[in-house]
C-alpha cells in the first residue's frame, strides 16, 4: 500500500468515526519520522479512544498494522504510528493547546525566528 493510500484510508476512518477538524499535514522533507500527519478532534475521552482504536483496526485489515500507539488508555490524546503516516485524535482543549498544524506549517524562515526568539 502507498503512504498516499493509507493516509487516505485513515482519514476515511476518521470520518467515517465522525471525527472533526480533521487535517493532514506532508512533513516530507522537514522530519524522518513519517511522510504525513493526521490530525483530529474527538469529543470525549471514550470517543478519542474508539475513533484511535478503530484507526489501528482498518489500517491492519490493510496490512499496515500499528508500529505503536500511545495514549489510549487515556483518551485525551490517542497517537498512532503507522510508520509512513502519524494519526494523533485528541479532544479540541488538548490540540488547542499542543497547535501541532502550526508547529509543523512552519516555513524555515519562521521555524528560524521563533527558535532565535526562544535562545536557540
Amino acid at each position: 500500500m502507498q503512504v498516499e493510500e493509507l493516509r487516505d484510508l485513515v482519514v476515511k476512518t476518521l470520518e467515517d468515526m465522525k471525527a472533526f477538524d480533521i487535517a493532514t499535514i506532508d512533513v516530507r522533507g522537514k522530519t524522518s519520522i513519517t511522510d504525513y500527519f493526521v490530525i483530529a478532534s474527538g469529543t470525549s475521552d471514550r470517543h478519542v479512544k474508539s475513533t484511535a482504536e478503530s484507526v489501528a483496526f482498518q489500517a491492519k485489515q490493510a496490512g499496515q498494522p500499528p508500529i505503536g500507539t500511545e495514549g489510549l488508555q487515556e483518551g485525551e490524546w490517542a497517537l498512532i504510528d503507522l510508520n509512513g503516516v502519524v494519526v494523533h485524535v485528541m479532544q479540541p482543549k488538548v490540540r488547542d493547546f499542543y497547535q501541532l498544524e502550526r508547529l509543523w506549517n512552519l516555513d524555515p524562515v519562521m521555524a528560524e525566528k521563533v527558535s532565535k526568539e526562544r535562545g536557540g
